[in-house]
């Protein structure tokens, strides 16, 4: 028989580990710098917390969870998305209690039942912020700067940061109201997928115009906008916001038709779009959800952050001619000569190791010169000889 990675997940090399491990300690410096702090979610969650938050009618939870019965009967879906996760810990541990905003983010697997494409992953990898207790527009704009410095420390720069504000349950219903009948009245014009999604939520049939046939973008954008239908309150916050990325220097555009997938987002919406074309371009997507935690049986608990895909960020780094990082060659690599103490060696190996130094030597029977060799493929930045009558005690590295 032979095995490989199910279809969709992909393995994470040795020598892929490099540019992982920068990619990922850039990311946590810069959070460390922010204020924010880490946070861990279980794998599999409820499945009610996910269809209860993103919508019923999402193609989240109609097309894309990975959802099992375990052996008491519970229904249990594996973690597709974070935001949700990190909520119901900040209200079951009573971090609202703590002083706000809490700063949250983590790194995880995230996972989605979809055709698997270039970056796109079924089980993939993601990094998330969450700034939650607070409606200051200021933290809009401090997590889309974050990302976007994120991006600059890693030396991506073709990108572009799509903006927009989908108003709140004040206003939203009357956009809503002017949306439904545009959309039936040029349905002949959208393609199935798109009508689909216009039947169960019309805000959603706007949701990554970017992955629709050219013919049905074009038609979408001649759709009526939210930002005529804004509140005072909402029209406020989003030049707010704006105002405060004027302030970092973050350029972006705003996108009238933006909108997220997901049900709890409200006010402001945004996404960095790669040079590719289609879905592959998202780099990351995020907004406002102030009304998540009520859904979660919480009390009004304003909250925003954002997703990013680390495996799309990777492509981005390797569009951009980036170099990963070398890998990190060893200390010391010890040459065992014919009739060598190897027991003191291995010994004296361990002591090394004990003391913080890297220390290898040789497993697979090989040559005097094959060990060197061994030895250069290492990076070892010493190599000591030992033959028959080395004495080990004298051996320092």
């Amino acid at each position: 028989m032979k095995f490989e990675a199910p279809r969709g997940t992909h393995d994470i090399l040795p020598s892929e580990q490099p540019r992982w491990r920068h990619v990922l300690g850039e990311f946590e410096r810069l959070c460390h710098l922010y204020g924010y702090r880490r946070i861990d979610t279980p794998v599999f969650e409820e499945t009610e917390l996910f269809a209860r938050t993103s919508g019923q009618g999402s193609d989240v939870v109609t097309k894309e969870m990975y959802t099992f019965e375990d052996r008491g009967d519970r229904s249990l879906t594996l973690r597709a998305e974070a935001t949700a996760p990190i909520v119901r810990a900040y209200l079951e541990h009573g971090l609202h209690r703590e002083p706000q905003p809490q700063k949250l983010y983590t790194h995880e697997t995230i996972y989605r039942y979809g055709r698997p494409q270039k970056g796109r992953y079924r089980e993939h990898w993601q990094f998330d912020v969450e700034a939650i207790g607070s409606e200051d527009p200021a933290l809009d704009a401090e997590v889309i700067q974050l990302y976007d410095s994120l991006l600059g420390r890693l030396g991506v720069t073709e990108y572009r940061l799509e903006l927009n504000s989908i108003g709140d349950a004040e206003c939203r219903p009357a956009y809503l109201d002017r949306l439904r009948p545009w959309l039936e009245e040029h349905a002949g014009e959208l393609d199935e997928a798109t009508r689909e999604q216009a039947s169960r939520n019309p805000l959603r049939a706007l949701d990554n115009i970017a992955a629709k046939p050219p013919e049905v973008r074009e038609v979408l954008r001649q759709a009526p906008t939210i930002g005529d239908s804004l509140c005072a309150a909402c029209q406020d916050h989003f030049a707010d916001v704006r105002r405060y990325l004027d302030a970092y220097g973050v350029p972006y555009e705003v996108v009238p038709t933006l909108v997220r997938g997901l049900d709890y987002y409200t006010r402001t919406t945004w996404e960095f779009v790669g040079p590719e074309s289609g879905s592959q371009s998202t780099l990351s997507g995020g907004g406002r959800y102030d009304g998540l935690a009520e859904e979660l049986g919480g009390a009004h608990t304003p909250g925003v952050g954002f997703g990013a895909g680390i495996e799309r960020l990777l492509l981005a780094l390797e569009d951009a001619g980036v170099e990963p990082p070398p890998e990190e060659g060893i200390d010391v690599f010890f040459i065992c000569e014919e009739g060598a103490d190897r027991t003191g060696v291995l010994a004296k190996v361990a002591a090394l190791r004990a003391a913080g130094m890297r220390a290898e030597a040789d497993f697979a029977g090989r040559s005097v010169k094959g060990q060197r060799t061994q030895a250069s493929r290492l990076g070892a930045e010493r190599v000591v000889v030992v033959g028959a009558d080395t004495d080990l005690s004298e051996v320092t590295a």
